[in-house]
């Protein structure tokens, strides 16, 4: 089952807050819904919402009631704007409704045509996203040896992307080669993507799995219970910083110091080589009731009048980085020099 695909002439996801309780698909009718629903994470990661998007700014040009195709863009416009604003740091977003938009920018024929267009574009988005997902998923498991353990960070498989996935379709594949792996599953805090959502989609796969809060990975990494790092990205700079799920960073840096490789698994869609580093990155901070509305056993953690930060994403230095995998091979440093040998391939 796909995360994020078009059916009876609307976009369907699995409404990702409810598992790993419940999976339930849910149907999306106009471009505000879709924004409203990636803003909420109904669906997550970079890959899944510039598919969602994609679908969204399909969704808009049949909302519109243009008579021509001039109107038609011009509404098309106005709702790749609002889809843009609902995630700010995963470029995927961007990428993906500038991708349709430069498609049709000088489109002159009719408005359903053009309708048509859009669709046809968002889809092939959604089959590519697969396609490079596991392509990315054979050259990434070739770094997994048989018997490694490996800590995982946020959710990057299938739920993060259309199918398959990232980091975790590199997981998924080096399983499914035959080789032996366990897998140490950070919680991701607040909003728990590891422990609800990749250790369900591990149970789907079979494959063998512990979950530990985030700061236990510096122990597990320094003790020597871990061989491998591996996470996702929602973007990546010219230079190689990566920005992830807030975390990401303290992995990364504890990886380091242990001399444990670490890996982002991310499509060249990912790729942002009009930011030279990872400072220029917008980072979304979200509501601090993530943080403060969890509660142990049953009770809130946090006084009453609490208040919180709550940054969704942080920017690991790409000095703090082994390779990045993509569909075009893995990259290794100098990133300023080979990222641009593997956008352009």
């Amino acid at each position: 089952m796909r995360t994020v695909y078009w059916e009876d002439n609307c976009l369907k996801m699995i409404d990702q807050r409810l598992l790993p309780n419940t999976l339930e698909i849910v149907a999306y009718r106009t471009h505000m819904e879709v924004a409203g629903a990636i803003k909420d994470m109904v669906v997550r990661g970079a890959p899944a919402i510039g598919a969602a998007a994609g679908f969204g700014l399909a969704l808009a040009a049949r909302e519109a009631a243009s008579a021509s195709a001039s109107e038609l863009l011009t509404d098309l416009q106005n709702a790749a704007a609002v889809l843009r604003s609902s995630r700010p740091t995963a470029v995927n977003l961007a990428w993906a409704l500038d991708r349709i938009l430069k498609k049709v920018s000088n489109f002159t024929g009719a408005p359903d045509h053009l309708r048509q267009i859009v669709l046809d574009e968002a889809q092939r988005i959604a089959d590519e996203d697969v396609a490079i997902n596991k392509r990315m998923a054979e050259h990434g498991a070739a770094l997994i040896n048989d018997g490694d353990t490996v800590i995982h960070h946020c959710n990057t498989g299938a739920l993060a992307t259309v199918d398959w996935g990232t980091a975790l379709g590199v997981i998924r594949t080096a399983h499914e080669q035959g080789k032996h792996v366990h897998v140490l599953v950070d919680e991701t805090r607040p909003r728990l993507q590891g422990a609800r959502l990749t250790a369900w989609e591990l149970e789907q796969y079979h494959i063998p799995y512990e979950i530990i809060s985030d700061n236990m990975s510096g122990y597990f990494l320094r003790s020597g219970q871990a061989q491998k790092v591996f996470f996702g990205a929602d973007r990546v700079t010219a230079n190689g910083d990566v920005a992830n799920k807030i975390g990401t960073y303290m992995l990364a840096l504890a990886a380091y110091d242990n001399h444990i490789p670490a890996y982002s698994v991310a499509p060249t869609s990912t790729i942002d080589l009009s930011l030279a580093h990872g400072g220029l990155i917008p980072i979304e901070e979200r509501d601090p009731d993530e943080v403060l509305g969890i509660e142990f056993h049953g009770q809130r953690i946090a006084p009453q009048n609490a208040k919180a930060r709550n940054p969704a994403f942080d920017v690991t230095p790409h000095r703090l980085i082994t390779a990045i995998v993509t569909e075009n091979g893995v990259v290794y440093p100098p990133f300023e020099i080979n990222l641009r040998k593997v956008v352009t391939t």
